[in-house]
């Protein structure tokens, strides 16, 4: 590739990551939102990370069979557990990072 479809491939990518950014925020400024669709919106990050990681964390990469017995899930409940009760970003991957590293090589 020559350096301007370089460039011109890089200016696509931005252009595609601002646009849909820029018009939620266009077309909602000076708009009254509900707050029924304020509440509505702060479930929105925790349903995206949910459906990214819980997947990951149950299925089976092989088979995709769902497994109880895996090293991801069994790390994950006293990880959630220390995160609920601690409030601690920091430390809730430094606690997972550490039951990890004992499951592998206990498990």
């Amino acid at each position: 590739m020559t350096p301007e479809l370089y460039l011109l491939c890089i200016l696509g990518m931005g252009l595609v990551t601002f646009v849909p950014r820029l018009l939620p925020l266009l077309w909602l400024s000076g708009r009254e939102i509900s707050p029924l669709f304020v509440r509505w919106l702060r479930f929105v990050p925790a349903s995206i990370l949910s459906a990214l990681v819980v997947p990951s964390i149950l299925l089976d990469p092989a088979g995709g069979q769902l497994s109880l017995a895996r090293p991801e899930f069994l790390v994950a409940l006293p990880t959630l557990a220390f995160a609920w009760w601690s409030r601690s970003l920091g430390g809730t991957v430094v606690v997972g990072m550490l039951l990890y590293s004992l499951a592998g090589r206990f498990l």
